[in-house]
Protein backbone atom coordinates (compact mmCIF):
# COMPACT_ATOMS: atom_id res chain seq x y z
CA UNK A 1 0.00 0.00 0.00
CA UNK A 2 1.17 3.24 -0.95
CA UNK A 3 2.25 5.90 1.45
CA UNK A 4 0.30 9.23 1.57
CA UNK A 5 0.16 12.81 2.61
CA UNK A 6 -3.13 11.58 5.42
CA UNK A 7 -0.25 8.65 6.88
CA UNK A 8 2.63 11.46 6.90
CA UNK A 9 -0.07 14.01 8.82
CA UNK A 10 -0.73 11.46 11.24
CA UNK A 11 2.70 10.15 12.09
CA UNK A 12 4.04 14.29 12.70
CA UNK A 13 0.96 15.25 14.56
CA UNK A 14 0.04 18.49 11.78
CA UNK A 15 -2.27 18.77 8.92
CA UNK A 16 -2.60 17.79 6.13
CA UNK A 17 -2.09 21.01 4.40
CA UNK A 18 1.18 21.64 6.35
CA UNK A 19 2.67 18.01 5.36
CA UNK A 20 2.16 19.25 1.71
CA UNK A 21 3.41 22.89 2.19
CA UNK A 22 6.11 21.24 3.74
CA UNK A 23 7.30 18.71 0.95
CA UNK A 24 6.59 21.80 -1.68
CA UNK A 25 9.58 23.41 0.14
CA UNK A 26 6.61 26.08 1.16
CA UNK A 27 8.24 29.11 3.20
CA UNK A 28 5.21 29.64 5.30
CA UNK A 29 6.23 26.06 7.35
CA UNK A 30 8.69 26.77 9.86
CA UNK A 31 12.26 24.99 9.06
CA UNK A 32 12.00 22.82 12.32
CA UNK A 33 8.76 21.40 11.21
CA UNK A 34 9.74 21.07 7.41
CA UNK A 35 12.49 19.31 8.38
CA UNK A 36 10.72 17.09 10.15
CA UNK A 37 8.12 16.16 8.02
CA UNK A 38 10.73 15.55 5.36
CA UNK A 39 12.29 12.85 7.51
CA UNK A 40 9.12 11.30 8.13
CA UNK A 41 8.14 11.36 4.29
CA UNK A 42 11.47 9.35 3.44
CA UNK A 43 11.28 7.19 6.64
CA UNK A 44 7.56 6.02 5.41
CA UNK A 45 8.70 5.77 1.30
CA UNK A 46 6.66 8.51 0.22
CA UNK A 47 6.53 9.10 -3.22
CA UNK A 48 4.82 12.43 -4.34
CA UNK A 49 2.26 11.43 -7.29
CA UNK A 50 3.59 14.08 -9.65
CA UNK A 51 0.46 13.73 -12.02
CA UNK A 52 -1.96 14.50 -9.60
CA UNK A 53 -0.21 17.58 -8.19
CA UNK A 54 0.43 19.11 -11.34
CA UNK A 55 -3.17 18.75 -12.26
CA UNK A 56 -4.04 21.32 -8.65
CA UNK A 57 -0.84 23.42 -9.10
CA UNK A 58 -0.66 23.67 -13.11
CA UNK A 59 2.86 23.00 -12.54
CA UNK A 60 4.57 19.76 -12.84
CA UNK A 61 7.81 20.77 -10.56
CA UNK A 62 10.39 18.99 -13.12
CA UNK A 63 12.98 20.39 -15.21
CA UNK A 64 14.39 18.66 -18.37
CA UNK A 65 18.16 19.40 -19.12
CA UNK A 66 19.29 19.17 -23.18
CA UNK A 67 22.92 17.00 -22.15
CA UNK A 68 25.43 17.30 -24.76
CA UNK A 69 27.86 14.15 -23.21
CA UNK A 70 28.13 11.98 -19.99
CA UNK A 71 31.58 11.85 -20.41
CA UNK A 72 33.54 14.31 -19.45
CA UNK A 73 34.70 15.05 -15.86
CA UNK A 74 33.21 18.72 -15.62
CA UNK A 75 29.64 17.79 -17.13
CA UNK A 76 29.43 15.04 -14.74
CA UNK A 77 30.33 16.63 -11.81
CA UNK A 78 28.05 19.93 -12.62
CA UNK A 79 25.11 17.59 -13.74
CA UNK A 80 25.44 15.92 -10.29
CA UNK A 81 25.43 19.57 -8.19
CA UNK A 82 22.76 20.71 -10.55
CA UNK A 83 20.41 17.98 -9.33
CA UNK A 84 21.01 17.80 -5.74
CA UNK A 85 20.14 22.04 -5.51
CA UNK A 86 16.81 20.96 -7.94
CA UNK A 87 16.25 18.25 -5.37
CA UNK A 88 16.63 20.63 -2.57
CA UNK A 89 13.83 22.83 -4.08
CA UNK A 90 11.35 19.82 -4.32
CA UNK A 91 12.19 19.83 -8.54
CA UNK A 92 12.42 16.26 -9.98
CA UNK A 93 15.45 16.53 -13.11
CA UNK A 94 15.03 14.92 -16.28
CA UNK A 95 18.37 14.49 -18.16
CA UNK A 96 17.86 13.71 -22.02
CA UNK A 97 21.08 13.21 -24.18
CA UNK A 98 19.35 13.31 -27.35
CA UNK A 99 19.36 16.15 -30.40
CA UNK A 100 18.40 19.40 -29.35
CA UNK A 101 15.16 19.46 -31.18
CA UNK A 102 14.01 16.08 -30.11
CA UNK A 103 15.06 16.82 -26.53
CA UNK A 104 13.00 20.12 -26.22
CA UNK A 105 9.61 18.11 -27.86
CA UNK A 106 10.19 15.30 -25.51
CA UNK A 107 10.48 18.01 -22.70
CA UNK A 108 7.24 19.67 -23.78
CA UNK A 109 5.29 16.15 -23.76
CA UNK A 110 5.90 15.58 -20.63
CA UNK A 111 5.01 19.46 -19.25
CA UNK A 112 8.20 20.15 -17.79
CA UNK A 113 8.33 23.71 -16.03
CA UNK A 114 11.82 24.96 -17.46
CA UNK A 115 14.52 23.21 -19.81
CA UNK A 116 18.50 23.58 -19.36
CA UNK A 117 20.19 23.69 -22.41
CA UNK A 118 24.07 23.16 -22.70
CA UNK A 119 24.32 25.34 -25.73
CA UNK A 120 28.10 24.60 -27.59
CA UNK A 121 26.59 25.30 -31.11
CA UNK A 122 24.49 27.94 -30.74
CA UNK A 123 21.59 25.85 -32.62
CA UNK A 124 19.28 27.18 -30.19
CA UNK A 125 17.54 29.64 -31.48
CA UNK A 126 16.18 27.50 -34.38
CA UNK A 127 14.26 25.98 -31.56
CA UNK A 128 10.79 26.95 -30.13
CA UNK A 129 8.96 26.01 -27.63
CA UNK A 130 6.41 27.64 -25.20
CA UNK A 131 8.34 25.80 -22.60
CA UNK A 132 10.37 28.41 -20.11
CA UNK A 133 14.71 27.81 -21.67
CA UNK A 134 17.76 28.89 -20.08
CA UNK A 135 20.96 28.17 -21.92
CA UNK A 136 24.09 27.47 -20.29
CA UNK A 137 26.45 28.90 -23.29
CA UNK A 138 27.99 32.18 -24.31
CA UNK A 139 26.06 35.72 -23.82
CA UNK A 140 25.10 37.00 -26.86
CA UNK A 141 24.78 33.73 -28.69
CA UNK A 142 21.22 33.81 -29.01
CA UNK A 143 18.57 36.40 -29.15
CA UNK A 144 15.88 34.40 -28.22
CA UNK A 145 16.68 32.91 -24.60
CA UNK A 146 18.30 34.12 -21.38
CA UNK A 147 22.14 32.46 -21.33
CA UNK A 148 24.35 31.76 -18.25
CA UNK A 149 28.24 32.31 -19.65
CA UNK A 150 30.87 31.80 -17.07
CA UNK A 151 33.29 34.07 -18.94
CA UNK A 152 35.35 31.52 -20.75
CA UNK A 153 37.95 33.83 -22.66
CA UNK A 154 38.69 35.56 -19.59
CA UNK A 155 39.79 32.54 -16.99
CA UNK A 156 42.23 31.38 -20.08
CA UNK A 157 43.42 35.31 -19.89
CA UNK A 158 43.80 34.84 -16.25
CA UNK A 159 45.75 32.15 -16.37
CA UNK A 160 47.80 33.07 -19.19
CA UNK A 161 48.46 36.59 -17.11
CA UNK A 162 49.56 34.57 -14.03
CA UNK A 163 51.90 32.35 -15.93
CA UNK A 164 53.88 35.25 -17.38
CA UNK A 165 54.19 36.84 -13.90
CA UNK A 166 56.05 34.45 -12.57
CA UNK A 167 58.40 34.47 -15.21
CA UNK A 168 56.77 31.90 -18.29
CA UNK A 169 57.63 32.91 -21.99
CA UNK A 170 56.89 29.37 -23.08
CA UNK A 171 53.50 29.43 -22.86
CA UNK A 172 51.46 26.09 -24.41
CA UNK A 173 47.66 25.54 -24.90
CA UNK A 174 46.55 22.21 -25.11
CA UNK A 175 42.23 22.12 -26.27
CA UNK A 176 39.58 21.64 -29.30
CA UNK A 177 40.88 24.67 -31.94
CA UNK A 178 38.02 23.48 -34.18
CA UNK A 179 34.88 26.30 -34.57
CA UNK A 180 32.03 23.66 -33.75
CA UNK A 181 32.27 24.28 -29.78
CA UNK A 182 31.59 27.72 -28.78
CA UNK A 183 32.43 26.73 -25.22
CA UNK A 184 36.04 25.51 -26.74
CA UNK A 185 36.31 28.31 -29.52
CA UNK A 186 36.12 30.96 -26.39
CA UNK A 187 38.93 29.28 -24.71
CA UNK A 188 41.54 29.32 -27.45
CA UNK A 189 40.37 33.24 -28.28
CA UNK A 190 41.17 33.42 -24.47
CA UNK A 191 44.50 32.71 -24.98
CA UNK A 192 45.44 34.12 -28.64
CA UNK A 193 44.35 37.67 -27.12
CA UNK A 194 46.60 37.25 -23.81
CA UNK A 195 49.72 36.23 -25.85
CA UNK A 196 48.76 39.30 -28.33
CA UNK A 197 48.81 41.55 -25.49
CA UNK A 198 52.07 40.25 -23.66
CA UNK A 199 53.51 41.15 -26.97
CA UNK A 200 54.60 38.11 -29.59
CA UNK A 201 57.90 39.23 -29.74
CA UNK A 202 59.23 38.76 -26.41
CA UNK A 203 56.77 35.51 -25.84
CA UNK A 204 56.93 32.44 -27.50
CA UNK A 205 53.41 29.99 -27.29
CA UNK A 206 52.03 26.88 -28.98
CA UNK A 207 48.72 25.99 -30.05
CA UNK A 208 48.36 22.24 -30.83
CA UNK A 209 44.92 21.42 -32.69
CA UNK A 210 43.41 18.39 -31.06
CA UNK A 211 39.38 18.11 -32.29
CA UNK A 212 38.60 15.54 -28.89
CA UNK A 213 39.06 16.62 -24.90
CA UNK A 214 39.79 12.95 -23.71
CA UNK A 215 42.94 12.27 -21.53
CA UNK A 216 44.18 10.55 -24.31
CA UNK A 217 44.09 13.77 -26.28
CA UNK A 218 45.83 15.60 -23.70
CA UNK A 219 48.39 12.75 -23.38
CA UNK A 220 49.25 12.90 -27.33
CA UNK A 221 48.84 16.47 -27.45
CA UNK A 222 51.50 17.48 -25.09
CA UNK A 223 54.24 14.21 -25.94
CA UNK A 224 54.42 16.11 -29.42
CA UNK A 225 54.33 20.26 -28.13
CA UNK A 226 57.17 18.36 -25.92
CA UNK A 227 59.35 16.73 -28.35
CA UNK A 228 59.20 19.79 -30.54
CA UNK A 229 59.91 22.19 -28.76
CA UNK A 230 59.36 21.82 -24.95
CA UNK A 231 57.10 24.52 -23.24
CA UNK A 232 58.02 26.07 -19.36
CA UNK A 233 54.15 26.12 -18.94
CA UNK A 234 50.73 24.40 -19.91
CA UNK A 235 47.25 25.69 -20.36
CA UNK A 236 44.75 22.63 -20.68
CA UNK A 237 41.09 23.51 -21.92
CA UNK A 238 39.96 20.95 -19.45
CA UNK A 239 40.89 18.89 -16.12
CA UNK A 240 40.38 15.39 -18.44
CA UNK A 241 42.92 17.04 -20.73
CA UNK A 242 45.14 17.99 -18.11
CA UNK A 243 45.38 14.43 -16.85
CA UNK A 244 46.87 13.38 -19.81
CA UNK A 245 49.58 16.42 -19.90
CA UNK A 246 50.45 14.39 -16.21
CA UNK A 247 50.91 11.30 -18.32
CA UNK A 248 53.06 12.60 -20.32
CA UNK A 249 54.86 14.36 -18.66
CA UNK A 250 55.94 11.41 -16.65
CA UNK A 251 56.89 9.27 -19.04
CA UNK A 252 59.59 11.68 -20.33
CA UNK A 253 61.18 12.04 -17.02
CA UNK A 254 60.25 15.02 -16.40
CA UNK A 255 58.15 16.58 -13.01
CA UNK A 256 54.89 18.78 -12.98
CA UNK A 257 56.28 22.02 -11.52
CA UNK A 258 59.83 21.31 -11.41
CA UNK A 259 60.01 21.52 -15.40
CA UNK A 260 56.67 21.75 -16.81
CA UNK A 261 54.47 24.16 -14.46
CA UNK A 262 50.45 23.45 -15.75
CA UNK A 263 46.98 25.21 -15.26
CA UNK A 264 43.94 23.68 -16.01
CA UNK A 265 40.34 24.91 -16.99
CA UNK A 266 37.24 23.64 -14.77
CA UNK A 267 36.98 24.79 -11.05
CA UNK A 268 35.28 21.37 -9.86
CA UNK A 269 36.67 19.20 -6.91
CA UNK A 270 39.43 16.90 -7.76
CA UNK A 271 40.38 13.75 -7.20
CA UNK A 272 42.92 13.11 -4.82
CA UNK A 273 44.78 10.87 -7.58
CA UNK A 274 47.29 13.27 -8.95
CA UNK A 275 50.64 13.06 -7.24
CA UNK A 276 50.48 17.30 -7.74
CA UNK A 277 47.28 19.16 -6.69
CA UNK A 278 46.18 20.44 -9.56
CA UNK A 279 46.03 24.82 -10.31
CA UNK A 280 42.55 25.48 -11.78
CA UNK A 281 41.22 27.94 -13.43
CA UNK A 282 37.24 28.91 -14.00
CA UNK A 283 33.71 29.78 -11.88
CA UNK A 284 33.58 27.19 -9.01
CA UNK A 285 31.02 24.32 -9.40
CA UNK A 286 29.00 25.38 -6.51
CA UNK A 287 28.19 29.13 -8.06
CA UNK A 288 27.42 28.08 -11.50
CA UNK A 289 24.95 25.35 -10.14
CA UNK A 290 23.85 28.01 -7.87
CA UNK A 291 22.95 30.04 -10.61
CA UNK A 292 21.49 27.59 -12.61
CA UNK A 293 19.03 26.31 -10.29
CA UNK A 294 17.86 29.99 -9.08
CA UNK A 295 17.29 31.07 -12.42
CA UNK A 296 15.73 27.92 -13.69
CA UNK A 297 13.41 28.01 -10.39
CA UNK A 298 12.66 31.69 -11.27
CA UNK A 299 11.09 30.98 -14.59
CA UNK A 300 9.50 28.28 -14.02
CA UNK A 301 7.73 30.37 -11.46
CA UNK A 302 6.69 32.65 -14.33
CA UNK A 303 9.09 35.55 -13.47
CA UNK A 304 11.52 37.55 -15.66
CA UNK A 305 15.24 37.12 -15.58
CA UNK A 306 18.49 39.14 -17.60
CA UNK A 307 19.00 37.90 -20.87
CA UNK A 308 22.48 37.16 -19.52
CA UNK A 309 24.48 36.30 -16.65
CA UNK A 310 28.01 36.85 -16.98
CA UNK A 311 29.81 35.14 -13.75
CA UNK A 312 33.55 35.78 -12.91
CA UNK A 313 35.76 32.77 -12.81
CA UNK A 314 38.71 32.63 -10.18
CA UNK A 315 42.20 31.23 -10.46
CA UNK A 316 43.41 29.02 -7.31
CA UNK A 317 47.47 28.24 -7.84
CA UNK A 318 48.61 24.89 -6.25
CA UNK A 319 51.93 23.56 -6.26
CA UNK A 320 51.56 22.45 -9.78
CA UNK A 321 53.17 26.08 -10.69
CA UNK A 322 55.95 27.26 -9.80
CA UNK A 323 58.28 31.19 -10.78
CA UNK A 324 61.21 30.47 -13.04
CA UNK A 325 64.34 31.16 -11.82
Amino acid sequence: MSVTIKDIAKAAGVSYSTVSKALLDSPLVKPKTKAKIKKIATELGYQPNVAARSLVSKKSNTIGIVWPTVERVAHSALITAINQKLEEHAYTTLISINPLKDAIKTFSRFQVDGILVFDETSYIDSIETNVPVITYGIAGSTKQYPTVDVNRKAAIKAAVSYLRNIGHKKIAYIGNLTSEDLFQEEKVAGFKEAISEANLDNYEYSLLPITGLDQYDGYLAAKTIINADRPTAFISGSQDLARGVFRAVHEMDLHIADDISIISYDNIPQKEDLDVPLSIVGVPLDTIASTLCDLLIEVANGNPIAPSTILTPEIHITTSCQPLP
